[in-house]
């Protein structure tokens, strides 16, 4: 019996993934269904497949996905379960990862806490015995990333890598570059890009390509074990060429502004935020000046087989 877990299912990467993993499941399990057709009824039940979802507020679920837990599906097919654990909680984790074959670890939304947290549901996972775990990091994650939540993801390969090393557990990373899909929130009702990003290129991506490709990992994880996959799109533009795209996509006129960085730090002064969280704002766009998130990759389609969906694709919903 295979058993896949996804956390974060309530969010829009997560939940993507789960569904995702629900399709290759239930198609593992129609082919099963069909090779005991064909063995004189021989029963596949013993090997359905299980897809845990494991967040932090069951109530939070997604319509479609709570629906698939409560069919409680069984005789050969497909049973979702959900699992209740923050990753602050590393008894709840250990629970929710118990005899899991592969693990989706959906990294969390941005605090002061996020790598104690990263580290705890890590060593969670590792102590529950899940087999591969798959991570998704930020490109060019390092401890001096000029990106300073990147900082945080190469603290969390860190610990992953130990804990292969503790206990065999397979591991792959996937480097997010800057979702294609943050762009028109980035510019707020202003329709401004506002920050010191120059006319620095980056390959953003597709939120749904960096799910899809997790799914497929997920499904099938052996190939890609000890791999660190950059996710891409199949392009790196300026904010200046975002502009002018998400004009021509939407009909709507959008601009970029190149702050100084004194101009950065006070267009962002009044929202009251800690500094930290000040200075991961205005690095995002002067990792972008660097070049360090420029470089384009061609694993999205070396996993899913397709070409990256592009920002006329993510905006037109596609």
């Amino acid at each position: 019996m295979t058993r896949i877990a996804v956390t974060g299912a309530t969010g829009a990467l997560g939940s993507r993934a789960a569904r995702g993993v629900l399709a290759r499941l239930d198609e593992q399990v129609a082919a099963l269904d069909g090779a005991a057709a064909t063995s004189h009824g021989a029963s596949a039940d013993a090997d359905a497949p299980v897809l845990r979802l494991v967040v932090r507020d069951p109530s939070r679920l997604p319509a479609d996905l709570r629906q698939r837990v409560e069919a409680r599906e069984s005789a050969g097919g497909v049973r979702v379960e959900v699992a209740a654990a923050s990753y602050a909680d590393a008894a709840a984790c250990r629970a929710a990862f118990a005899d899991v074959d592969a693990l989706l670890l959906v990294s969390a939304g941005e605090s002061g806490d996020r790598v104690r947290e990263h580290r705890t549901a890590v060593a969670a996972a590792a102590d529950a015995g899940v087999r591969h775990l798959v991570y998704t990091s930020f490109t060019g994650a390092s401890a001096d990333a000029t990106f300073t939540l990147a900082r945080d993801h190469g603290d969390t390969e860190t610990a992953i890598r130990e804990a292969a090393e503790r206990t065999g557990m397979a591991w792959t990373f996937l480097r997010d570059d800057f979702y294609l899909d943050v762009l028109i929130p980035w510019a707020g009702e202003e329709r401004t890009l506002r920050g010191p990003a120059g006319q620095g290129r980056c390959a953003f991506v597709a939120r749904d390509d960096v799910a899809d490709a997790a799914a497929a990992i997920l499904a099938d994880p052996d190939p890609w074990a000890g791999e660190v996959l950059e996710m891409t799109g199949s392009e790196a533009l300026t904010l200046d060429d975002v502009a002018r795209r998400l004009s021509a996509a939407t009909g709507t006129e959008f601009r970029y502004v190149d702050e100084r960085m004194a101009e950065a730090r006070a267009s962002r002064a009044g929202y009251g935020a800690p500094a930290w969280q000040v200075e991961a704002w205005i690095s995002t766009y002067t990792a972008i000046a660097s070049g360090a998130l420029a470089a384009v990759s061609d694993d999205v389609r070396r996993v899913l087989g397709r070409a990256p969906r592009t920002l006329e694709d993510v905006v037109a919903g596609r």
